[in-house]
């Protein structure tokens, strides 16, 4: 089981502020999730090549093919602030 001063650890490095009780909780959690990995560090994976999903997929993404769209001048009809064909946008701290 997680300290008290180790889950306030976690929680500082994640910005979280728990109260007492969410501190014994998820001190119980933690614990309970390092004790999955310590597990799985357990497992023989050398063999095991490396996935990003555990079933094969296959690519379920459209051809990347150009098509034709909404001409400019019509995409640009309501814009408050169009310039150089395109939205113009104040800039960053510009009030």
């Amino acid at each position: 089981m997680l300290s008290s001063d180790q889950v306030l650890h976690v929680a500082r490095l994640a910005r979280l502020e728990l109260t007492p009780e969410e501190v014994e909780r998820f001190g119980g959690e933690l614990s309970k999730v390092l004790d999955h990995i310590e597990l799985i560090g357990q497992l023989e994976l050398e063999d095991v090549p490396p996935t990003s999903h555990v079933i094969d997929v296959e690519n379920a993404l459209r051809a990347d093919e150009p098509r034709p769209s909404m001409p400019v001048e019509r995409a640009l009809e309501s814009a408050p602030d169009a310039a150089e064909g395109g939205f113009r946008v104040p800039s960053p701290g510009a009030s």
